[in-house]
C-alpha cells in the first residue's frame, strides 16, 4: 500500500480501496475499547465542530491533559531548550497543570561512556535515563520537547506512558522541519 501514489482516494469517501493488509473490521472494533474511545473523543473535541485551526498546539495540549485525566504529565526536553522548557512548565503550572520536566542530560553521563564510537568527553544526551526517570516518577504523559533525532526514538521505546510531540528539533529551519520541503 502506498497512499501517496494513489489516485482513487476512495478511503476519503469511506470506501476501502481493498489494498489494506489488515482486517478492517477487527481494527474498527479496537476503536471501541474504552481507553481508545476516551482518546478519540478527547482529540475530536479539539478539532471537530469548526475548532480545527482555532487552537495552537499548546492550547490543544492544555485541553487534552485534563480531558484525558493525565495526573503526571511530563516534559522530556533537550537541555539546549531549557529556557523554553522553563517557560512552558511555568505556564502549565500557572493554569493548574502539574507539568514536570526532565532534561536529556539526566544521569550525568559523558558521551564516551554511552556511545562506544565516541571519544568525546562532554556530557551526553541520555534519553534512556530521561524516560526511566519519568517512568519512576509515574509520569503518564511525556511531551517531547526538542529531543535530537534518534534520541526521540530511544525515549519513546523506553517510556511506558503516552507520548506526544510539542517541539521537533530542526536547528537549520528554526524547529520547523516542513520548511525543508519548500521548493522541492
Amino acid at each position: 500500500m502506498n497512499c501517496v501514489s494513489c489516485n482513487l482516494k476512495s478511503c476519503r469517501t469511506a470506501q476501502s480501496c481493498g489494498m489494506e493488509s489488515f482486517d478492517r473490521h477487527e481494527l474498527r472494533d479496537r476503536y471501541h475499547e474504552p481507553e481508545t474511545q476516551r482518546m478519540l473523543q478527547s482529540a475530536a473535541k479539539l478539532v471537530d465542530g469548526g475548532r480545527a485551526g482555532e487552537l495552537s498546539r499548546l492550547e490543544e495540549l492544555m485541553e487534552l491533559i485534563p480531558a484525558m485525566g493525565y495526573e503526571k504529565p511530563s516534559l522530556a526536553y533537550c537541555y539546549g531548550m531549557e529556557k523554553q522548557a522553563q517557560t512552558m512548565v511555568k505556564h502549565f503550572r500557572s493554569r493548574g497543570i502539574p507539568l514536570m520536566g526532565v532534561s536529556c542530560t539526566a544521569g550525568a553521563h559523558r558521551q564516551d561512556e554511552l556511545n562506544k564510537a565516541s571519544n568525546l568527553p562532554g556530557v551526553s544526551c541520555n534519553p534512556l535515563s530521561q524516560a526511566t526517570q519519568l517512568n519512576e516518577q509515574g509520569a503518564d504523559l511525556a511531551i517531547l520537547f526538542g529531543l535530537c533525532m534518534g534520541h526521540d526514538i530511544l525515549f519513546t521505546r523506553e517510556f511506558k506512558g503516552d507520548v506526544t510531540t510539542f517541539v521537533v528539533k530542526d536547528r537549520v529551519h528554526g524547529h520547523c522541519p516542513l520548511k525543508a520541503l519548500e521548493g522541492l
